[in-house]
């Protein structure tokens, strides 16, 4: 397909943009999501670049968040600040663009160096998921700032600490910036292929703390409640609530300890994948139904922690138009555009539920995340660039989707 004179020129312009070098730069410094120092470091970094765009650059602090440990208290966990930059609030069109800083690999993860595989594949942590997607962002903003389109649409960026976590000190965020939006768009990474996720499962986490009672194993055990049993006993009922609409992973049991004493805690942690709100009342009643059973059955006491954080993401009549419009911009650009279902999550979950139309996997080519083989397709970051920029103007000549 011959590219238009005008596109070519918008690639060109965005060719020269350093997105590579920022990529490398990027994700030479470790932001695991637990990595404080680390975020810190990246935030400060991502604020000084987005501030090329002609907005307020804010640092905003994290919502409180909590997590069970192992031996069952609840403790507040620390994260790191948000990056939100403001363009033209008062805009009658906006968008929202939204991106994580974190990634998976902790301070004394093995993998933290950059390998060139070859002359178009860099390995490297966090290169497309998603210091990658990160850079083609800012350099698809800077270039639509130079177009006479800019003025007629306004826009939030938001770069969240703790995506990879659950993003439970940035949700309430997200919810508020997402209001009014004609469209949002994420940078999580596209597949190789250039393929984008499409509609997405639902998610929710918890933590099970079962307090049974402690005995000797050998004088006296019928006088404990053994609560690694009980726990075992949860993990398959709830186990046994899987259906075609709904995945269950009991992941992993704490607790226990000498070989001669009844164990008196546990902790169960278990992962549901709901693909409908139908799935997600289901879930909770296999819940609620296990937990009642296993208590009584066993004479334990069961605290349930957790949420279904990250509701369903379906591909209504919104999100149809906005991918058809991304589809649009990649035929301008010469690439065919296609996306698939997925069961995986991200921040576009918590988009859609606010009612916003996202695509969410706008980002790099790349593949291997969360892995130490993961790998950016260089070539990728302007064309992905450039299906940004375009998608963008598109929805500021229009005024809506």
């Amino acid at each position: 397909m011959t590219v238009a004179p005008s596109v070519s020129a918008l690639f060109d312009r965005l060719s020269a943009e350093p997105m590579l070098a920022n990529t490398r730069a990027w994700a030479a410094i470790n932001s695991g999501t637990r990595n404080l120092a680390g975020l810190n470091a990246m935030a400060q970094t991502l604020a000084n670049a987005f501030s090329a765009l002609p907005g307020e650059v804010s640092l905003i602090e994290p919502a409180p968040a909590e997590s069970v440990d192992s031996d069952g208290v609840v403790r507040a966990i620390e994260h790191g600040q948000h990056l939100v930059v403001r363009v033209r609030p008062e805009a009658a069109v906006r968008m929202l663009f939204t991106g994580h800083m974190d990634t998976v690999y902790p301070v004394d993860h093995p993998f933290q160096s950059l390998t060139n595989l070859d002359a178009n594949t860099l390995n490297g942590p966090g290169v497309a998921d998603m210091k990658g997607g990160l850079a083609l962002l800012l350099a698809a903003l800077k270039a639509v700032e130079e177009s006479p389109l800019a003025a007629r649409i306004g826009y939030e960026v938001m770069i969240n600490s703790d995506e990879e976590t659950g993003s439970f000190s940035s949700a309430a965020l997200i919810a508020d910036l997402a209001r009014g939006k004609v469209a949002a768009l994420t940078y999580e990474p596209a597949l190789a292929d250039g393929t984008l996720a499409g509609a997405r499962g639902g998610t929710g986490n918890f933590s099970i703390v079962v307090h049974g009672k402690s005995a000797h194993a050998g004088r006296n055990p019928d006088d404990g409640r053994n609560a690694i049993v009980a726990a075992s006993d949860l993990a398959v009922r709830l186990s046994a609530a899987k259906q075609e609409a709904l995945a269950v992973n009991p992941a992993r049991i704490e607790g226990g300890g000498p070989n001669n004493v009844v164990p008196d805690l546990a902790v169960l942690r278990v992962n549901f994948r709901p693909a409908s709100p139908k799935a997600i009342a289901a879930a909770q009643t296999a819940i609620d139904s296990a937990i009642a059973a296993v208590a009584a059955d066993r004479d334990v006491r069961i605290d349930l922690h957790g949420s279904f954080n990250r509701p369903p993401k379906p591909i209504d009549d919104g999100a149809a138009r906005l991918f058809g419009l991304v589809r649009q911009a990649g035929a301008d650009l010469g690439l065919d555009i296609a996306w698939k279902a997925t069961g995986g999550v991200c921040d576009g979950n918590n988009i859609a539920a606010a009612g916003v139309p996202v695509v969410d996997t706008m980002g790099a080519r790349g593949g291997a995340i969360h892995s130490a083989d993961e790998f950016l397709l260089v070539d990728s970051l302007p064309e992905r660039a450039a299906l940004s920029a375009l998608t963008i103007l598109k929805i500021a000549e229009k005024g809506e989707l």
